[in-house]
C-alpha cells in the first residue's frame, strides 16, 4: 500500500504540475505577439483580470501551443515512458515531430534535426559549421525535464540540462542557460526562493559562460540592457528572472514577459515554468488554461490539454531517483 501522501509532497506536486503547466500557458499567450513591439499586450489588454488575453492570432488558434511546449512534452514523455535519459529516444521523437511539419520550428533546430548526422554529433557538426548555437531552443523545451530531475540535487539537475540541450545546441553558452533553468526550478520545487539561489548556482556555472549569465541574471539588470536579441539565450533567461524579480504573481510576470516583445511566446514560456513553480497552479488563471492545448505534429494527430499535460507532470514529478546515466 502507497503511503499517504503528505502536504508537503502535495505541495511539491502542485508546483511542479504550475511549472509545466505555467510553461504551455505563457507559450501560448505570448505566441500571438511574437516578434512584435514593446508594450503590444498591454496595450490590447490594459486591465489585468478582464479576460479575452488568450486571443490567438499570427497563425496560432486560441491556446494554441507552440514549438516550445511541442518539445517539452516529447521530452516529459520519452522521460516518462524510457524511465530516465536516453538521449538517442529524445533526438528520434524531435526528428519525428520535425518531419511531421509543425507550424513553428527554429531555424538552427530544424537544421540540426534534418541533417541526417548521428544525434551524438549533429548539433556539434552544425556549430562547427555555422559558429552560432546560442539560441534559446534549448531553454524553451526545459519545463518537463527541469520537473523530473529536481529530486536527484544540484548538479545531477544540471547535468542533465546540458546534455539535453546539447541535443540541439552546439554552444555550450545555451547549456549552461538550461542549466540553470533547470537548477532554479528545482529550488522552486524544493520550496526555496529561486532568486535567493543564484548566487550559489552562478558559481556551478562553467567559467567561461558564468560572466556573462552573472551579468544578465544580477538584480540590476533590466532587459533594456540586453546586448542580443531575446530569442539568444542570455537574454531570454535574464529577462524571465528579471520579469518573476519585478513581480508578484503569476500573470504579473507573464504581462511583464510578454510587453518586453520580440521573442514572446519562449520568453514567456520560460517566464511561466518559473512563476508556476514559485507560485503554484493556483496562481494560473483558469481563463488561460481552459482554452490551453498542445497539438503533436508527427504523433498520429495527437493534441494534449490541461488533463493530459497535469497528468505528464503528475508522472514527472515522481522524478527521477537514479543517478543520471
Amino acid at each position: 500500500m502507497n503511503s499517504p501522501t503528505t502536504p508537503a509532497s502535495d505541495a511539491r506536486t502542485d508546483r511542479a504540475i504550475a511549472a509545466v503547466l505555467g510553461s504551455a500557458v505563457g507559450d501560448a499567450l505570448g505566441a500571438p505577439f511574437e516578434f512584435g513591439p514593446e508594450g503590444a499586450f498591454s496595450a490590447r489588454f490594459p486591465a489585468a483580470g478582464c479576460g479575452g488575453e488568450m486571443c490567438g492570432g499570427g497563425g496560432w488558434d486560441v491556446g494554441e501551443a507552440t514549438d516550445d511546449t511541442q518539445m517539452a512534452v516529447l521530452v516529459g514523455e520519452s522521460l516518462v515512458e524510457c524511465g530516465g535519459l536516453q538521449l538517442p529516444e529524445v533526438f528520434q521523437r524531435f526528428r519525428r515531430w520535425a518531419a511531421g511539419d509543425p507550424k513553428d520550428i527554429g531555424l538552427q533546430t530544424e537544421s540540426v534535426l534534418t541533417s541526417g548526422d548521428p544525434w551524438d554529433l549533429a548539433a556539434a557538426l552544425h556549430f562547427q559549421h555555422n559558429g552560432r548555437a546560442a539560441g534559446n531552443g534549448a531553454l524553451m523545451r526545459a519545463a518537463t525535464s527541469a520537473v523530473y530531475f529536481a529530486p536527484l540535487g544540484r548538479e545531477a539537475t544540471m547535468d542533465a540540462g546540458r546534455r539535453l540541450a546539447a541535443l540541439t545546441h552546439g554552444d555550450r553558452a545555451a547549456w549552461e542557460g538550461t542549466a540553470i533553468l533547470h537548477e532554479l526550478v528545482r529550488t522552486a520545487l524544493d520550496g526555496g526562493d529561486p532568486l535567493t539561489a543564484l548566487p550559489a548556482i552562478l558559481a556551478e556555472v562553467h567559467p567561461d559562460h558564468r560572466a556573462r549569465y552573472t551579468t544578465v541574471l544580477s538584480p540590476d539588470w533590466h532587459p533594456d540592457q540586453a546586448t542580443e536579441f531575446n530569442g539568444a539565450v542570455w537574454p531570454c533567461l535574464g529577462s524571465a528572472v528579471w520579469a518573476l524579480r519585478t513581480t508578484s504573481s503569476y500573470e504579473e510576470a507573464l504581462r511583464a514577459a510578454i510587453d518586453l516583445g520580440g521573442d514572446t511566446d519562449t520568453v514567456a514560456a520560460v517566464t511561466g515554468t518559473l512563476a508556476g513553480a514559485l507560485h503554484g497552479t493556483a496562481a494560473i488563471p483558469p481563463r488561460w488554461t481552459t482554452p490551453l492545448h498542445v497539438p503533436l505534429p508527427g504523433f498520429g494527430g495527437r493534441v494534449l490539454h490541461v488533463p493530459e499535460l497535469t497528468e505528464l507532470a503528475r508522472k514527472l514529478a515522481g522524478g527521477c531517483t537514479e543517478p543520471v546515466a
